[in-house]
């Protein structure tokens, strides 16, 4: 949990993406700090995605600022943005299907040089998700959905992150699954790492996260706690479907 007066970790300042002439994000602010759970919600198409990528170095961005503790890195390439600590767990998992469950695991571990740190970074991810310790020799192109998600934040948890940005955790799992994935959210958070979240549950953002930003058309229309959002008739009605009652 943060403190009021915490230096954020990971700052943007009026960030700008671009692909071809569609302007997909258009000038946006926003802060992470220490052990604090943000949500970034909107509709299909906001530019939340697009948000996720332009921050780990996946795509290129236009104009505006990224700062991590300070320093811009907004023009580090993605492999030096995961050293300084940015990782990604991107939409639809993305894990290397035709590998085993531990040779996606050590894949997130390739920009280290200390195998006794990610031995034991390794049990601590058993710790935090004993199905994949138990599917460990399994290729994991024939695990779940479920254990695929897993096996893709276990992956970036062995980058040893400050903050991880995870794009759509939720997405086809079965509820109780759902409930597993974002216990380890908290208890990642608990340890001081921040979480930057894009779900399209909105109501499951909301109900999770400290602060939450509202996206749409590329911009950040609003932002607040999660209880401020939940309870917000515009919010509701726009993203949590449910419809305003006549006064």
């Amino acid at each position: 949990m943060p403190t009021d007066n915490a230096r954020p970790i990971l700052e943007v300042r009026n960030l700008q993406v671009a692909y071809g002439g569609i302007q997909a994000v258009k000038g946006i602010d926003l802060h992470l700090c220490e052990g604090e759970l943000v949500s970034l919600i909107g509709a299909n198409g906001a530019g939340k995605t697009t948000t996720l990528n332009t921050l780990a170095g996946v795509v290129p961005h236009g104009g505006g600022e990224i700062l991590h503790r300070g320093e811009e890195i907004g023009r580090l390439p993605s492999h030096l943005r995961l050293r300084r600590g940015l990782a990604l767990v991107p939409e639809g998992r993305g894990i290397f299907t035709r590998l085993t469950v531990e040779e996606n695991l050590l894949t997130g571990a390739y920009t280290r040089r200390d195998p006794e740190g990610v031995a034991a970074d390794i049990e601590k991810v058993f710790a935090l998700l004993p199905r994949v310790k138990e599917r460990l020799h399994q290729t994991a192109g024939t695990l779940s959905g479920g254990e695929q998600q897993m096996v893709a934040i276990g992956r970036a948890l062995l980058s040893r992150p400050q903050v991880l940005l995870l794009d759509e955790p939720s997405m086809g799992l079965a509820p109780l699954v759902v409930e597993k994935i974002f216990e380890v959210i908290h208890a990642i958070t608990r340890d001081g790492m921040a979480v930057l979240l894009v779900e399209q549950n909105a109501n499951l953002a909301l109900e999770v996260s400290e602060r939450a930003y509202v996206m749409d058309g590329g911009r950040i229309t609003l932002t607040g706690t999660g209880r401020q959002l939940l309870s917000d008739p515009k919010v509701r009605s726009a993203y949590l479907g449910e419809e305003l009652l006549a006064a």
